[in-house]
């Protein structure tokens, strides 16, 4: 069965930022928008950047296989190959990873690529591929 999408709705402080960031950097196509709000296609998902410039806070971290993970983060399971080339194309565009690019877990149940990268307004984001997408949920 297909998975479903997700609709998730976060805070920016500057909706030209989130489009130049989501739009441009990410290759997410726009959908609907307004003065205070822009949908954004994240690989299939719903996601809404809403302008509420006193909602953007940095979030707190709990450490996770030796990094300090942004426990406010979102973002999404890709395929190996999607992942190296997304990992490529931030690298060449000079992105500052929070987390860089690399394996999580190496030769354990759920191993994994993860990268962290923060939007202009300081969300978390999180990218990752299972070199064994069945064990997504694996423990």
């Amino acid at each position: 069965m297909p998975t479903a999408p997700f609709h998730l709705a976060f805070p920016v402080d500057d909706l030209a930022a989130a489009r130049a960031f989501y739009g441009g950097l990410l290759g997410c196509p726009e959908g609907r928008s307004s003065d205070q709000w822009i949908d954004f296609d994240l690989h299939g998902h719903q996601v809404v950047a809403h302008l509420a410039p006193e909602e953007v806070r940095a979030a707190a971290t709990n450490t996770v296989d030796g990094h300090a993970v942004p426990v406010r983060h979102f973002g999404v399971v890709l395929d190996w190959a999607a992942w190296h080339a997304l990992a490529d194309h931030l690298r060449a565009a000079g992105v500052r990873f929070i987390i860089e690019p690399g394996i999580r877990f190496a030769g354990q149940v759920g191993e994994q690529a993860t990268m962290f990268l923060t939007d202009p307004a300081g969300n978390a984001l999180e990218f990752k591929a299972f070199r064994d997408p069945s064990q997504l949920f694996a423990k």
